[in-house]
């Protein structure tokens, strides 16, 4: 008889532990193919793994190849920087695989601004120059900590999923880095241009207050970021 209970008591418990992970365990899936190239018109392609991809059997090389990433880009901006993509849009071949990349130049005194990247942490590396990076913790404790380094070439930096973080040439030449992102599309969030430069504007009112300036200066900002270059 006790060992009659005991053999339910266990079951009860499996039970429990096979429905407690299948809600814990709440994710995606990994990919269940080798690939899945996306497709722009779901009419052409197979359901594969939650997604529209074309038919392995089509796919070819040019769905995973990009040239030109050896091209400088233009920096003839406000900022003085320029980001070129590598991502899904223009790979359709790392759709699923949950990485991309990215060539950033930088002018002399170039900035690439504060910005967060929403579904990705960044690696990158510098190629030619020196930089000054940083990212900003999230308020723990009410206090948002500053992380900064100067790196030259060769140097690595990682900046964490979702954090604010910057890139700034604090050298007399051209620096020029690479960036590695952990999604195949990671997004970004340019801090000033979100805030002041956002369709339709946000209420001055809104902004004077969290900014604590006055709304004739919320206006003068926001003119600002309706220029070109931003």
């Amino acid at each position: 008889m006790k060992n009659i209970i005991s053999y339910l008591f266990l079951s009860e418990v499996l039970v429990f532990l096979a429905l407690f992970s299948s809600f814990a365990v709440a994710s995606d899936p990994g990919p269940v193919q080798d690939f899945c190239v996306a497709l722009a018109n779901a009419n052409d392609g197979v359901f594969v793994n939650g997604l529209f991809c074309k038919d392995p059997n089509l796919a070819t090389a040019n769905d995973f190849f990009l040239s030109g990433l050896n091209i400088p880009g233009y920096t003839d901006n406000q900022l003085g920087s320029n980001v070129t993509q590598a991502n899904v849009a223009q790979i359709p071949g790392l759709n699923t695989l949950g990485i991309s990349m990215a060539r950033i130049d930088f002018a002399p005194y170039g900035l690439n601004a504060p910005h967060t990247h929403p579904r990705a942490t960044e690696i990158l590396v510098v190629m030619e120059g020196t930089l000054y990076v940083g990212f900003v913790t999230s308020n723990i404790g009410n206090v948002n900590k500053l992380f900064t380094k100067v790196l030259n070439k060769g140097d690595v930096f990682v900046f964490p999923v979702g954090l604010i973080h910057f890139q700034f040439n604090v050298g007399r030449t051209n620096a020029v880095a690479f960036a590695s992102l952990s999604s195949q599309n990671p997004g970004t969030i340019t801090i000033g241009k979100a805030v002041f430069g956002s369709t339709p504007p946000i209420n001055d009112d809104v902004l004077a207050k969290a900014f604590r300036i006055d709304n004739r200066l919320v206006d003068i900002i926001q003119s600002r970021f309706q220029m070109p270059g931003y």
